[in-house]
């Protein structure tokens, strides 16, 4: 089969590529119709490595998507050949204390597409668990189930953030984990959701969603609007999802007392957290990484209409201008939110 495949940094091939297809007895073998273009993907195309993850021989990218089941394993009962889905592309040690413990994706085993060592699914064909594979309703497509998996992140956030009913929410960061987190928020219980970024395009687009109050952060300061917006008191909730190392300056000044700041972004380097201004508003901190036991949810709230995630999808390129959509993913066009490639 022809994939998409990382050879080095800023170096890709669509070219023939072996994966393995063996269905097993609890496995479920999937026809690719629709990869999202995530910001890993991005980076390790750009860096060839994130952190500890180094790209050292070639790797098949992608881990957003959506496909038809063509074949299931015997032991599979919950789906079946023509079954439209979406894929959890981290698969841990079922076994592992940390899925014992409802914690799987923090497992160390996980093995996580495109992660290095381990492929991704930007292929015409995928061999996943059926335990990770989820059916997509009719109304949900398969444009809409690949964005499932970041969505996946904001749930995840607004879990941990614990929303109570009318609580204000900030979102540092409008790319697509952030526009995802402030979706979260409002679907969590959030009266609005205040994100903050500098792109106008991106504000724009996130902006039209009821609730939400776009800041641009070269004309407002974040805690200003946060002050005019809740009397004074702070936000309940701070969603740093921009990775930016200064983002942190000030952060915790834009909680009320008894908040929560949850950092979703990864920096690149270590920030700095002034621990006493933390313990003057007996503040939370959390920390999300990837999720866990929420792609249901994920697909539950598209699917009733609660969250249309429709307008974040920017472009899509078919299979073979994969090279392209990479690209141009790249190149970080403002009005870029989510590139997606079609194989079906």
């Amino acid at each position: 089969m022809e994939a998409l495949v990382l050879e080095e940094a800023r170096r890709i091939s669509l070219r023939p590529f072996t994966l393995p297809q063996v269905v097993g007895a609890r496995d479920v073998r999937i026809r690719i119709h629709t990869v999202g273009i995530c910001g890993s993907d991005i980076h390790y195309y750009k860096h060839g490595r994130i952190g500890p993850f180094v790209v050292n021989e070639p790797m098949v990218l992608g881990h957003e998507a959506a496909g038809t089941i063509v074949e299931v394993g015997e032991e599979v009962t919950h789906l079946k050949v023509g079954d439209r889905v979406c894929m959890e592309p981290g698969v841990p040690d079922m076994d592992s204390r940390a899925a014992r413990e409802g914690l799987y994706n923090l497992d160390p085993k996980v093995r996580f597409w495109a992660t290095p060592p381990v492929h991704g699914c930007l292929t015409p064909f995928v061999v996943h668990p059926a335990s990770f594979t989820f059916k997509l309703p009719d109304n949900v497509s398969f444009a809409e189930g690949a964005i499932v998996e970041p969505l996946a992140i904001g749930l995840q956030a607004a879990k941990k953030a614990a929303i109570k009913p009318g609580d204000v929410a900030v979102v540092l960061g409008a790319g697509t984990i952030g526009m995802m987190c402030a979706l979260a928020a409002l679907a969590g219980g959030c009266s609005r959701a205040i994100v903050c970024d500098m792109v106008e395009e991106k504000l724009a687009l996130i902006g039209s969603v009821q609730g939400v109050t776009p800041v641009n952060i070269r004309d407002r300061s974040p805690r200003e609007v946060v002050s005019e917006l809740t009397d004074g008191w702070g936000a309940n909730v701070v969603f740093e999802a921009s990775g930016n190392e200064k983002a942190f300056d000030g952060i915790i000044d834009l909680l009320c007392p008894g908040g929560c700041l949850v950092m979703v972004g990864m920096p690149q380097k270590a920030v700095p957290l002034d621990v006493v201004a933390v313990q003057i508003k007996e503040a939370r901190i959390e920390s999300v990484f990837r999720y866990a036991n929420i792609f249901p949810r994920a697909i539950q709230l598209i699917a009733s209409g609660r969250l249309d995630v429709k307008p974040f999808i920017s472009r899509t390129f078919p299979f073979a201008e994969g090279i392209k959509a990479f690209e141009e993913a790249a190149s970080g066009k403002p009005g870029d939110v989510k590139v997606q490639i079609v194989l079906g």
